[in-house]
């Protein structure tokens, strides 16, 4: 039996959809028995929605006042607490994870496997390297507990009808005190989640502006689609780094995802792979996307965008 520990993502509200693909891939370990850790100040409706994953056994609630905002400083040593009866630790290959899991591996001593993309047995997996131009197969030590992030890009979300057990837990633990928490900035909108948004459409240097670039906003509203970037565009400053999307960005998989005045570097391609339909719009033929895109238009995108609009809204 192999018990795995996933650590919940989530806004103390609703659970990321990250967190069923962690589960996901735990599920394609055998004999495996998942619980997911929920950290908060009132985990109750997350713990819920966690229960009813399926393939889930229990939902582990640490609720206390230092866990209302997720900081991995106070966060690391309650997790390594909890993980004690677990063989696998599995965190979401995300901005929370990535902050998260490397200090957790620290604490324990052992070294973390990153953006699992495959699994081949409990402790053998595959991952990309070299911005996803190679995939390598990984074997961790049985006899140490195996601490991983799961490229989420690479699973689908498990199925809800799950219906396990909840529980809170008390942790002895002494939390440090020399990070606290001061506030969080973010941009407000109405549209979908970068990371977890079925449709995105994306802009590239080839705007212009970022005046240009609020172009996409109105075409990303009639699709009900979340906005990026390519590193270039952030480069120039026409969007906030937030919305980058690449190896040094986000890394998404979307059903549908949409690059505009992209030309389609390595960089920026490892972290659309996973999309299921990619459409490229750019004025040069020879542009890289088109070797991986499914739909592609070769022409002037500021003739293009509008017509595009126009056939949406009929």
């Amino acid at each position: 039996m192999h018990k795995i520990l996933i650590v919940g993502e989530h806004d103390g509200k609703t659970l990321n959809p990250a967190t069923a693909k962690c589960v996901t891939c735990a599920t394609g370990i055998a004999d495996a028995q998942i619980s997911i850790a929920l950290f908060g100040e009132d985990t109750s409706a997350v713990a819920s929605q966690a229960a009813a994953l399926s393939g889930v056994e229990s939902v582990l609630r640490v609720d206390r006042p230092e866990n209302a905002h997720p900081l991995a400083a106070i966060l690391a040593p309650q997790l390594v607490a909890l993980a004690a009866d677990y063989t696998h630790v599995f965190g979401p290959s995300t901005s929370f994870g990535k902050d998260l899991m490397p200090r957790v591996a620290g604490l324990l001593g052992v070294a973390q496997v990153s953006d699992l993309m495959a699994v081949e047995g409990a402790y053998r997996y595959r991952r990309p390297i070299y911005a996803g131009n190679a995939i390598v197969t990984v074997e961790s030590d049985p006899s140490r507990k195996l601490l991983a992030t799961v490229r989420v890009a690479s699973f689908q979300a498990a199925a809800t009808g799950g219906n396990a057990s909840i529980e809170s837990k008390a942790l002895n633990v002494a939390l440090p005190t020399h990070t606290r928490y001061l506030g969080a900035k973010s941009g407000s909108t109405d549209r979908p989640d970068l990371q977890t948004a079925s449709r995105v459409v994306s802009g590239g240097r080839a705007l212009g502006s970022a005046e240009n670039f609020k172009l996409l906003f109105s075409l990303a509203d009639k699709l009900g689609a979340a906005v990026g970037a390519s590193r270039a565009a952030v480069d120039a400053g026409y969007a906030p780094n937030e919305m980058q999307v690449g190896q040094t960005g986000k890394i998404i998989s979307p059903e549908m995802y949409m690059a505009i005045g992209i030309s389609g570097a390595i960089q920026h391609l490892t972290g659309i792979k996973d999309a299921r339909t990619i459409v490229a719009i750019n004025k040069d033929g020879e542009a890289p996307i088109f070797e991986v895109a499914d739909v592609g238009l070769v022409g002037d995108l500021f003739q293009i965008m509008p017509e595009l609009e126009r056939l949406i809204g009929t």
